[in-house]
């Protein structure tokens, strides 16, 4: 009997059950990647996806980024039913396609219109990386280039958020192109005194930051975004010599002069108002 109550008894680990599974909706909470903190995603949300606990920033859809900037009912949308092909016949690409359709209620990796912000009319473009990664093809050169010459037509400032990793292989040289021909029509904004604000987010980088991401009359970015050319590794590898920890960081890039500011995204509503209200002044 003393035996008994000395003996340890075995503990058995519960699976829950379907019904508890059920209990907790997917998509309820999420975890910042930075601080580890656990939050609601709604929240979350309303607080611009910026984590409260440390400042982090997640990433946003093209669509929560309007409506973070524009006022409401102004946005009209360019272009949206305009779709990607498969020019070079790329295997599964077309599938591919489909499927990050399905999966973001967009048609391609960006998203362009017009919109008053704080009673400021504007063009923008905005990318969407959970759309094959934000990466530039055919399509997206060809929005991007139509909101550019929009914005000369109407004489309107011109805005751009780019998230991107960079030209679309599957589009080869195709893809490659639209590195020329946006930045061709920036320099034809340019010619007719046209604002461009460029506005880089996580992640901003390969033939996207070699073009049209860095040619910006105002060139921002938003806290501890990567924005770079090619790859850490590989540079490391070219120059065999190893780089700082915030190297291709917005904060590296501020720092030795290559963007005007970093901007958090609570204050840009705030920070591009100014910038339209003293050009449109001007």
């Amino acid at each position: 009997m003393l035996k008994d109550l000395f003996t340890k008894k075995k503990r058995y680990a519960t699976i829950p059950s379907e019904r508890a599974k059920q209990e907790v909706p997917e998509g309820l909470m999420t975890k910042c990647p930075s601080c580890r903190t656990i939050m609601y995603t709604k929240e979350l949300k309303k607080n611009l996806n910026v984590c409260a606990s440390c400042g982090h920033h997640h990433r946003m859809s093209a669509y929560e980024r309007m409506e973070s900037l524009f006022d409401e009912g102004s946005f009209v949308e360019y272009d949206k039913d305009m779709i990607g092909k498969n020019p070079l016949d790329f295997p599964t690409y077309e599938e591919k396609l489909e499927a990050d359709r399905v999966k973001t209620n967009l048609n391609e990796a960006v998203v362009t219109g017009e919109g008053d912000v704080n009673g400021f009319p504007a063009v923008i473009a905005v990318m969407d990386a959970r759309f094959r990664m934000g990466s530039m093809g055919s399509v997206v050169g060809e929005k991007i280039t139509r909101a550019i010459e929009a914005a000369i037509e109407k004489d309107y400032p011109f805005l751009l958020f780019s998230a991107s990793g960079g030209a679309r292989m599957q589009e080869g040289v195709l893809s490659l192109m639209q590195m020329a021909k946006t930045s061709a029509a920036l320099q034809k904004l340019h010619r007719n005194g046209g604002l461009f604000i460029s506005i880089m987010t996580h992640p901003t980088t390969g033939g996207v930051s070699a073009s049209f991401a860095s040619l910006g009359d105002y060139n921002f970015a938003e806290p501890g975004a990567l924005i770079g050319f090619a790859g850490r590794r590989i540079i490391e590898q070219t120059i065999r010599q190893e780089l700082p920890d915030d190297f291709q960081t917005a904060e590296f890039l501020l720092k030795h002069g290559q963007l005007d500011r970093v901007v958090s995204r609570k204050e840009m509503k705030k920070v591009l108002t100014t910038i339209l209200d003293i050009h449109q002044h001007a």
